[in-house]
This record gives C-alpha cells, structure tokens and sequence, in this order.
C-alpha cells in the first residue's frame, strides 16, 4: 500500500538553509580550525532540533533515543535513526561544501517530524508497555480492576485500557447531514449504532484535530441507510445504498488526505445492521482495509478478527436497559434452558423441531404464550439458548448476561463479542449446530459447581455489556473502543507506509 510520503517537509527546510547561506547568513572569515569547532558545536543544535514534547506525559520524548530503544519489526526505530542520520548528512555536507561558519546571530533551523511519526512512535511506547506488563502484576485503579478467569490475560486488558484512556482519540468526519450520518437508531435491536455514534460524538475521545487522530470515524447508520435508501422493488436495491457509502467516503478523501494515505486502514465503520458486511464492500479499501465494527461477526463472510471488531447485538426497547438487570440466585432457577424466537435461519428450524414442546425442563417456544413475561423466564432459566437467525449475531446473548442466565450460543462461524480480552468458554456454553440433539444430556453433564462458576462469571462480565447514559468506563461503549484501539495498535508504520 502507498502511504504519504514524509520527506518534503525536510527538503523546504533544506532548501531554507541554503537560501540563507546564499544571503550571507554564514560567514568564511575564520580559519579551519576554527570551523571545526563550529562543527562540534552544530551536531548537539540538530540533535535538539528533532526533539518533541509529548502532550500526554510531563516527559520529553527524543526520537534519537527512543529510534535506539524501539524494535526492528515495527520499523519505526530503523525509520527514525536513518532520519537522524541523514540529518547530519545533509548539514555536514553543506559546511563542507561551502566552508562557512555559523555565527552568533544565527537562528536554529527547526527539523519538525511529521505527526504520523510522532504519533506512531506514542504508540509504540504503548505497545511496549503493554507487553511489559506480566499476567498477575497490579496497576493502581481505584474504579475497577479486571481479575478472575473472564478474562484472558487481566493485567495486560488493564494496561491496554489505562494506555486507551490517556493516548486514544478519535477524528469524527463532519461531513453528512441526519439522518443517514451523525444519526442512528436507539431503540431497538440496532440500538448500538445509534447509542455509539451519539457517544462518540460527545466524548472525550473524540478531537477536532485530526493530526492528533489515531483513527477516523464514518459516522454513517447502515441501518438509516436501509431505512431510508432501501428500495425492494429495484432491480439492484444494492447499487443505491452501496453509492451512498462510496460517495461519502470519496467525498472525505479529496477534502483530507487522511483516507488516502492509508487506503482506509486507520479508518472506521460500524455497523450492526445484517447488512453491515455487505454495504461495506461499496469500496475494496473499506472491506480490505478498514476496521469494521460489526454485530454481525461471522468469518464466512469476510470478517477478519485481526483486522474487524465484533460488537453485540442490544435490543433496547424504550432505549434502556435497567429492567432487565439482575435475577435471582442459581438456587432459584427452576428451568434447565429457555428459548422462544421466530423461525429464521437454518439454525432455529432444527432447534424447535428437537425440543418444542417435548420436555418442560427444556422450555423451547416458536412463540411466547401471552401469559409468560420474556424477561421473567430468562431469569428463571438456568441456561438460555442463543442461536443465530439469519445471520450470526443474536440480541439474547447480552440479554443472558443481563438477567443473570448462562448463555448457550448455538452458531457457526461467529466470533463473539471482544473475544481478545473475554474468555467466553468460561461463563458461557458453545454447541456445535450437530449437537442441537444432546443438547440437554450436554447442559446435565455439566456439574452444579462448575454452573454456579459460569453464572458468577457471567454477572461479573455483564458489566461489559451495558449500556449507560452517560457511558461509564468499562461499559460496551469503551468495550468497542477499546476493540478498535487494539487493532489500530495492530497496525505498524513503517517509512511511510501501513501494515
């Protein structure tokens, strides 16, 4: 891939020097001796002349030490040495061409670096602290600190979280007007593209400086896209809403020169609309390239976990979440599994056919009878059956985890949620679609003690799941950031180019 080249910002500045060496800003009355003296003195100016403040610490950061500290497989150490290097060249080369020396008046010539290496050598200091920090060390948080088999390596989840928190932001593009852009919905099952656009908006990871950006937001809503755009009765309803996307993104990238030197890769989209994956093929870059948060996670069609964020699936009626909080104890949980949902997809056909009305430990409905409260019978279950529809997500996930009930996904293909910080295999339960038969000689294998684990764990992860207004730290809206700051930290810089 092209990135932006780095180089012209140092050749005006070449070209300054010798237009004040031509205007006498140097002189050649001394003698050699004393030109090398002068010489001596010029090496230690150009190397303060390449030193930088880092706004996010009270410490001063010099290239010239840190390229010798930083690690050859990111590239940016060997990049910034043979900056350093090449300098030094340059300056010595005009002395000796010209053999004048500096005198007092003089005024430093300032060797800026270009933003992108300032901030990817911040995150290079991030990489390696988080590297540093060992599976049970401590760091001092007051709020909240991740422990317990949740998670895969807690510390290192912890300094990645802090290290978020201070270096992070986010550019949002203006651009677009509501409701298709800056807009989304709240209420309902595609809650958390709205509830992340407003969020994101107002927070304090977001900068007006794009220079300061990690990444850059698409602030569009495919499901107003849909909503809006969608037309059934077109002969290609993709072509309309796939414009939509790809004139947005065509537009940002002539006004800024942010998309184009990446080709997307330090851009994102979200998306928990089913059509998320394919809308974002409306540019090979964006589905290539860019990070793509989505609902719909499901690596048959694209979805990379190295390079893409899963998000759950939130259905928010009335756009909150506090009814649903909290169940009572494993003790009081007379139902062995629950599930009731429509027939979609060729999961749930074999889901009913296998346990609809054959077993009332097994309470498995096509359609909730009217007198049964939804959320009072995931609260009464034990475990609750979460198995896809048409597409890989499912809003009864989240819902498990909120009343207190094991969830059981039943999925192909799907990578749940923040899979790179959560453990998943301990506080929920995954059953090939083969399995759907033994499905309750499964759940009875498992033992009392080891479900009190599952259920305890699950109450713990929960917290990573919900939604507050205003957000709080640890919650899903930081849970997605924290997702896109880990692959945006997967990209390295190398000389001008992303990887």
């Amino acid at each position: 891939m092209t990135g932006m080249e780095l180089r012209a910002t140092h050749a005006s500045k070449d070209s300054e020097m010798e237009d004040g060496i031509k205007k006498g800003l140097f002189s050649s009355s001394k003698t050699e001796s004393s030109s090398v003296k002068i010489l001596m003195l010029m090496v230690p100016l150009l190397l303060l002349s390449v030193m930088v403040v880092s706004r996010s610490s009270s410490r001063w950061i010099s290239f010239a030490s840190l390229a010798a500290n930083t690690t050859e497989e990111n590239g940016v150490g060997k990049d910034l040495r043979h900056m350093v290097a090449g300098e030094s060249e340059k300056m010595l080369s005009a002395y000796n061409a010209s053999q004048f020396e500096l005198q007092k008046s003089t005024p430093i010539v300032n060797r800026r670096l270009h933003p992108l290496h300032v901030l990817e050598a911040k995150l290079q200091q991030a990489r390696a602290s988080i590297k540093k920090v060992r599976k049970n060390d401590t760091i001092n948080d007051l709020d909240y600190k991740p422990q317990g088999p949740i998670y895969r390596n807690p510390s290192a989840f912890h300094k990645s979280y802090v290290e978020m928190e201070e270096h992070f932001k986010v550019y949002v593009y203006n651009e677009g007007e509501h409701p298709i852009f800056h807009d989304g919905p709240c209420g309902n099952i595609y809650s958390i593209e709205g509830n992340f656009i407003n969020r994101l908006e107002t927070s304090k990871f977001r900068t007006t400086e794009p220079e300061k950006a990690a990444v850059f937001f698409l602030p569009f809503s495919i499901t107003q896209i849909v909503h809006f755009i969608f037309d059934a009765n077109a002969s290609d309803y993709w072509l309309p809403m796939k414009q939509t996307v790809k004139d947005y993104i065509e537009t940002v990238s002539r006004k800024y020169p942010y998309w184009n030197r990446t080709l997307g890769s330090d851009h994102v989209m979200l998306s928990c609309h089913d059509w998320g994956p394919e809308l974002s093929k409306s540019l090979p870059e964006l589905f290539n390239n860019s990070i793509r948060a989505l609902c719909n996670a499901n690596t048959t069609e694209g979805f990379s976990p190295s390079k893409d964020v899963s998000i759950p699936e939130i259905n928010l009626p009335g756009g909150k979440i506090s009814d649903s909080i909290g169940g009572p104890p494993p003790s009081k949980r007379p139902i062995l599994a629950f599930f009731a949902g429509g027939v979609h997809g060729p999961i749930r056909p074999i889901l009913l056919q296998n346990w609809e009305s054959k077993d009332p430990e097994m309470q498995v409905y096509k359609y909730l009878p009217q007198n049964l409260s939804y959320t009072e019978m995931l609260k009464k279950s034990k475990y609750c059956i979460c198995p896809s529809g048409y597409e890989v997500a499912s809003p009864r996930i989240a819902e498990s985890l909120y009343s207190g009930c094991v969830p059981v996904l039943i999925s192909d293909n799907y990578v749940p949620p923040f899979s790179d910080v959560l453990n998943w295999k301990s506080f929920s339960l995954e059953v090939p679609v083969k399995d759907i038969p033994n499905l309750k000689k499964i759940l009875m294998g498992i033992s009392p003690r080891q479900y009190i684990k599952m259920q305890r764990r699950g109450a713990a992860a929960r917290r990573h799941f919900e939604v507050n207004l205003p957000p709080k730290r640890y919650d899903v809206f930081h849970m997605i950031l924290h997702s896109i700051w880990l692959r945006r930290l997967n990209l390295r810089f190398h000389g001008g180019q992303f990887s």
